[in-house]
């Protein structure tokens, strides 16, 4: 069981990366435009100005690079990595992982929008699983991926990232404790 849980912790490792990057780089004014133009749909944001193109680029780069470095130590990591790091494309897997955790909290985004849900505030369970799916989805179309690391990194991450978000609150890095 542990090798699932540190196989699955270094799968979720760049998604996870690609997540936080957005709020640890919102210094940056580089892309600062909301992927929806601030555009409206039914009287109420698309998407929301949070949601910008500097998160989208600077969240991919970080999967990106977190992906390089774990191909770095892919000897070391094999006997427990679902993924052989140091056979994949880390550009696809990386691309992919991050892509794939923001286009899961872009959509969880819109939804939140459409039930007037205000940016900010919390959506449980889908804040904290939201890009969890997407990143598996969008990694599922380059690697295999079995049930035993999804249902893990559900566990593992839905319970993890609400005592991130709160890190990430006192450091005064975020505004909202959840």
């Amino acid at each position: 069981m542990w090798l699932v849980i540190g196989g699955t912790i270094l799968l979720m490792l760049p998604a996870g990366m690609a997540n936080m990057a957005p709020v640890l780089f919102q210094w940056l004014p580089f892309l600062n435009t909301p992927v929806d133009f601030n555009k409206q749909w039914g009287g109420r944001p698309i998407f929301g100005a949070n949601k910008t193109y500097r998160g989208f680029f600077v969240g991919i780069i970080c999967s990106i690079f977190t992906v390089w470095v774990l191909s770095l130590f892919s000897d070391r990591l094999a006997q427990i990595s679902p993924v052989d790091f140091g056979a994949i494309n880390i550009f696809y897997l990386g691309a992919l992982l991050g892509g794939g955790a923001l286009a899961g909290d872009l959509l969880k985004s819109f939804f939140k929008r459409r039930l007037g849900i205000a940016s900010g505030k919390s959506w449980v369970p889908l804040d904290q699983l939201d890009w969890i799916f997407g990143a598996l989805i969008f990694a599922g179309f380059y690697i295999n991926i079995g049930w035993i690391y999804w249902l893990t990194a559900l566990v593992i991450f839905g319970l993890i990232h609400p005592l991130v978000n709160l890190i990430g609150y006192w450091l005064k890095i975020k505004p909202n404790r959840f």
